[in-house]
């Protein structure tokens, strides 16, 4: 090898990280810490954008089929003007349940980006498999997405129709949760009759 000729760009580069660095180590700390926060807030600024409505009707094949039907509910309009959105019910508040979420929804794009659920028949289709879905993961998370807005424990149920007081009673001494009973809440439930201890 000629000792004149300069080593290779990857052979400099390694030369370099190998050797100790000129800059303190307290600025090195800063420059991460810096670096982190930046990535973090991008991190969550991007994440957080996937939690609005606009986005989820854009990206799912729900436009015309389920978010027509919560439009004619009491979650999108009511008197008090609280509305619930797509992702305060679909999606958890806290932040790990929240990326096991993100990761589930991954397939819906997948499914939507393949031509699965692309149109409102094929949607239609597997609206059962898609909503037992759904009902599966809030039974298993005690319908938390619910409780954020509704819990039993601030009920008022002299305030309640003797009906709905009485199922709610019945609901707590039972373990039930939200979801048990109101599975067609926000929308219209799919066809029924293959469906085996309500899941």
């Amino acid at each position: 090898m000629n000792p004149s000729r300069k080593p290779g760009v990857l052979k400099r580069l390694w030369l370099w990280w190998r050797r100790p660095s000129r800059l303190a180590l307290g600025t090195l700390l800063l420059i991460g810490f810096a670096a982190g926060i930046i990535f973090w807030g991008g991190f969550n600024t991007g994440l957080e954008m996937t939690n609005r409505e606009a986005f989820c009707i854009s990206c799912h094949e729900m436009r015309n089929t389920v978010y027509q039907e919560y439009m004619q509910t009491v979650h999108y309009s009511n008197r008090s003007g609280v509305r619930a959105t797509c992702p305060d019910c679909h999606v958890p508040h806290e932040w790990a349940p929240k990326m096991v979420r993100k990761i589930q929804a991954s397939k819906e794009l997948y499914a939507k980006a393949f031509g699965l659920i692309d149109t409102p028949k094929k949607f239609e289709d597997h609206r059962l498999a898609m909503a037992q879905n759904e009902w599966r993961r809030m039974k298993n998370n005690n319908s938390q997405e619910c409780r954020n807005c509704h819990n039993f424990d601030f009920m008022d149920f002299s305030a309640q129709k003797t009906v709905a007081a009485s199922l709610h009673d019945k609901a707590i001494k039972a373990g039930q949760t939200c979801i048990d009973c109101h599975k067609g809440i926000a929308h219209k439930l799919p066809d029924m009759a293959e469906v085996k201890n309500g899941f």
